[in-house]
């Protein structure tokens, strides 16, 4: 203000010497006030094809008037494709614009009726994402070699591409048809089994009208065994050769083991994979598991329930040795009395993998979340998955000084995670990292309602911070607990509006977050 109050100054001192120099000249008016652009215009693609302008409010003017040139990047050549009128709020939501399309966007301000009081132009620019007219899929609509996909019907389009997350693959291009634009359905063929794959539907101009991602479902191979509700699982893992996969139906699967009639603790001795056959009808496992004698175990599309076990840790490193992997994706793990997983012997996991996970009602009871105390890992990953209504008062990520034993220097990875209520202490950590040479990267993630903090020890390294956000949660920001020795430094403070925390549903309102794309995906 004192800049802008100097100009003006400087004017009236011009004027007023132009005046004595020429007594002849006599001024009848003098028009000092004109509008200050708006200050700070931001634009924001919310919802694929709507864009969020936002600014400063300014004193004086009686309304704003926005402008959009589309396919401009601030040139503003031609006639504008919308011109919004708008009062003193600095908020605007413009709507209905072409996916794929990029726009420039002014803003001025004016006051009713004084055309000369308008401000100069505050410029913006952005680029709209891909429509989205695709329906979500249905288990029924993915096979294993083939998916249908759905849409409004008579909404046009020219073709589909399928293509494979596995480069190696082929991608599959299908022509659409006006029999399927009337339907609003059509179903692809020549895709691999178990197979990551994106499906683009493209306009005529080449535009996306819509986007889906799914991964076909299992073709039963020689070494798969079908398990079905009422067969013994227990069993079924006991007597499965080395290497092979258990498919379950859905349906409950109480583990039973000697006098234990269900959630008992089963031992995993052999590299083994149990998987759901249904992608959205998960089958319910009641347990826990012991990995021993090196072995691997992959967990893929299943709920594992701890209620009705002894109240261990979900999974267990039981014995002293090598362990090639634990991998955990696409699953439900809850109402467990302990923790996550625990090593607590001379055990070296080359890699434990948590991905695409909801995980909730783990009490922590004497124990911590991810707790590793007498052995160590390589590289340990938690991604794309939301943990709430646990770990309310321990610490998430425990990993003891181990250095002595392991030659390794373990890499922590937690990325698009919305992590609520956890650690919810003033003296509890997300990470209690204590392994000499750690490394550890904290991305795109949401932590909410805690008062916890990263780390109260100096052996914690430093994180790799990048596009956090954090709510009701002060002591992962600078200066918010003062025995905290790490901060996020770049952190937002923003409030993500869940839609019902309280019940487990985390989809965020808030615009920002969705924008900067912080947090669980599945809740964007």
């Amino acid at each position: 203000m004192k800049k802008i109050a100097k100009y003006i100054l400087g004017a009236v001192a011009v004027l007023s010497m132009a005046s004595c120099s020429d007594p002849m000249d006599e001024i009848t008016s003098l028009v000092l006030g004109r509008n200050l652009a708006p200050v700070g215009l931001e634009a924001r693609v919310v919802n694929k094809t709507n864009v969020r302008l936002t600014w400063e409010s300014v004193e004086g003017p009686t309304g704003y008037v926005v402008e959009v040139f589309e396919n401009d990047s601030l040139s503003f050549a031609g006639s504008a494709v919308k011109t919004v009128e708008v009062p003193t709020n600095t908020v605007v939501l413009v709507e209905g614009l072409q996916g794929e399309t990029p726009y420039s966007f002014r803003v001025k301000a004016v006051t009713s009726g004084d055309a000369s009081k308008d401000s100069k132009w505050s410029t913006a620019y952005a680029k709209t994402e891909a429509e989205q007219i695709l329906y979500d899929l249905a288990d029924e609509d993915i096979q294993a070699e083939s998916v249908t996909l759905r849409w409004p019907a008579g909404q046009a389009a020219e073709k589909i591409e399928v293509k494979p997350e596995d480069e190696n693959l082929e991608k599959v291009t299908y022509t659409l048809t006006a029999d399927d634009i009337a339907a609003g359905t059509a179903t692809i063929t020549g895709l691999q089994p178990e197979t990551k794959y994106t499906a683009t539907m493209k306009a005529a101009n080449g535009k996306t009208r819509g986007r889906v991602t799914f991964t076909t479902a299992i073709k039963l191979e020689p070494t798969d065994i079908l398990v079905k509700e009422g067969d013994d699982l227990a069993t079924a893992i006991s007597e499965a050769p080395e290497g092979y996969r258990l498919i379950l139906m859905p349906g409950e699967y109480p583990l039973v083991s000697g006098e234990t009639t269900t959630g008992a603790n089963i031992s995993i001795t052999k590299n083994l994979t149990i998987k759901g056959k249904e992608q959205n009808n998960k089958p319910v496992i009641f347990g826990r598991f012991s990995l021993k004698g090196g072995a691997s175990l992959a967990v893929d599309q299943v709920i594992i329930d701890g209620s009705t076990s002894s109240g261990d840790h979900s999974f267990v490193f039981g014995e002293d040795g090598s362990y090639a992997s634990l991998s955990v994706k696409n699953s439900e793990i809850r109402n467990v009395v302990k923790g996550f997983f625990y090593i607590n012997v001379a055990a070296l996991v080359d890699d434990i993998t948590v991905d695409n996970c909801i995980i909730h009602h783990i009490d922590c009871n004497g124990s911590d979340f991810f707790d590793c105390r007498a052995g160590a890992y390589k590289r340990f990953s938690l991604t794309n998955s939301t943990i709430y209504a646990s770990c309310d008062a321990r610490d998430m990520v425990r990993l003891d000084d181990k250095s002595g034993d392991f030659s390794v220097s373990p890499e922590i990875i937690i990325d698009h995670c919305t992590l609520n209520g956890v650690s919810n202490n003033s003296s509890k950590r997300l990470l209690y990292v204590r392994f000499a040479g750690n490394s550890i990267t904290f991305t795109n993630n949401l932590v909410t309602n805690s008062a916890g903090m990263f780390s109260n020890q100096s052996s914690t390294a430093q994180p790799r911070f990048e596009n956090n956000a954090y709510f009701a949660a002060p002591g992962f920001l600078p200066g918010g607990n003062e025995n905290a020795k790490i901060a996020d430094e770049a952190g937002l403070e923003i409030d993500p509006q869940y839609q019902d925390a309280a019940n487990g549903n985390f989809t965020v309102g808030n615009d920002d977050v969705k924008a900067y794309k912080i947090g669980d995906p599945r809740w964007l």
